[in-house]
């Protein structure tokens, strides 16, 4: 039988678990615990150095633990980790946890944060992947890939109900499901390609439009985007502000995706070459940006030989940038580098990085764009020595 323990959680981890520790000593995180509850949990596995349980019963719990509003959560469902939380102290816990990884991976200062954006928390995620059980899309069961049937989803947008809830697509091992929220048009994708999927005749296969950021967007099945358009809005206003005090002159948009970035600063004045590996979403970009004057080149980031900038936008993956990643954008030269970071501690190592070839953190931005999870979307801004 699994080990049962009382724990007093202290602290928020990066990866959204709690802090407590083992009577050994030894660290323990623990899911669905907060800062400051006592709470009975079950170790569920051991680490070399730290152990990770799950709660069981919360003995004293936190003025800040609500009741889940989706009942799925119960079942295991790992799309929304922090359904306990209310939505104020999420916003505080990841600050906190921000301001932590960076000082501690990051081994920095961290300056003082700009206001956290806040953004709608329920229905509206426009693109879900989810695999397939018994014909019907699912999500997967936190910390596995086992699926659970979630029907009622409250995050998911309006748009993509009937697909998630109302239809089957026996054959398929995953699928895809997006949205445009502003102009109504739908997608189903599904894996295998050859799985003919049986939706309504609006819904499309190839790519959706979506309107933010000012502009008209297509987005490919493949090509990643932003799950909600007033998150675009906001991340597009927090680069066109970040660059809005550097001459506009020449700009490189790394890990460019569809074109976002590139769009608005070319809008603006900037002469911008766009950097992006997905043969999808270049195809995108270029059908997005034309008329604006980018050039769109397709090639792994960590290989393009870099020109000189005097501005750099880069969107990594949640890995970051990396010592490949941050010797392309400190060989532009650029005077500043806006980094937009998916994960609190890739942000750290590559704001180490970063230091470390003549860059100084000036502001960092949370954009909560993922309510009811742990993950943070935050605008960095780095300014040359």
């Amino acid at each position: 039988m699994a080990e049962q323990l009382q724990l007093s959680a202290t602290a928020m981890a990066s990866d959204g678990l709690a802090v407590s520790r083992h009577p050994s000593g030894q660290v323990v995180f623990v899911e669905g615990a907060l800062p400051g509850e006592e709470v009975i949990a079950t170790i569920v596995a051991e680490r070399r150095h730290y152990l990770t349980a799950r709660v069981t019963r919360v003995v004293t719990a936190s003025a800040a633990r609500v009741e889940p509003g989706c009942g799925h959560v119960a079942e295991g469902c790992g799309g929304c980790q922090w359904q306990h939380v209310g939505i104020d102290t999420q916003v505080e816990l990841k600050r906190q946890i921000l301001i932590d990884t960076i000082r501690r991976i990051g081994r920095i200062e961290c300056p003082e944060l700009s206001e956290t954006v806040g953004l709608e928390p329920w229905n509206f995620r426009t693109s879900l992947r989810a695999t397939v059980v018994d014909g019907r899309a699912a999500l997967r069961r936190a910390r596995s890939n086992e699926g659970i049937p979630v029907p009622g989803c409250l995050v998911v947008h309006p748009l993509l109900v009937e697909l998630l809830d109302g239809r089957r697509y026996p054959g398929a091992e995953e699928v895809l499901l997006r949205c445009g929220a502003r102009t109504g048009e739908r997608l189903v994708s599904v894996r295998p390609r050859r799985i003919v999927a049986d939706v309504p005749g609006d819904v499309r296969s190839d790519w959706v439009h979506e309107l933010a950021a000012g502009r008209t967007w297509r987005v490919s099945a493949a090509s990643f985007f932003q799950s909600r358009p007033e998150g675009v809005d906001a991340l597009a206003d927090l680069v066109v502000s970040a660059a809005s005090d550097v001459e506009p002159t020449v700009a490189v948009d790394l890990y460019s995706g569809v074109g976002v970035f590139a769009g608005v600063l070319a809008a603006r004045g900037w002469s911008v070459t766009a950097v992006e590996g997905s043969a999808t979403a270049v195809r995108d970009a270029e059908a997005n940006l034309a008329g604006l004057g980018v050039r769109v080149v397709r090639a792994d980031v960590t290989r393009w030989p870099p020109q000189p900038a005097a501005l750099v936008v880069a969107d990594p993956s949640r890995a970051g940038l990396g010592s490949q990643g941050v010797s392309v954008v400190t060989g532009t030269g650029a005077v500043r580098v806006v980094l937009i970071s998916c994960d609190a501690a890739s942000l750290a190592r590559d704001a180490t990085l970063l230091r470390s070839n003549g860059y100084s953190l000036t502001s960092v931005t949370p954009v909560d764009l993922f309510p009811h999870t742990f993950h943070v979307e935050v605008v960095s801004v780095f300014d040359r020595n």
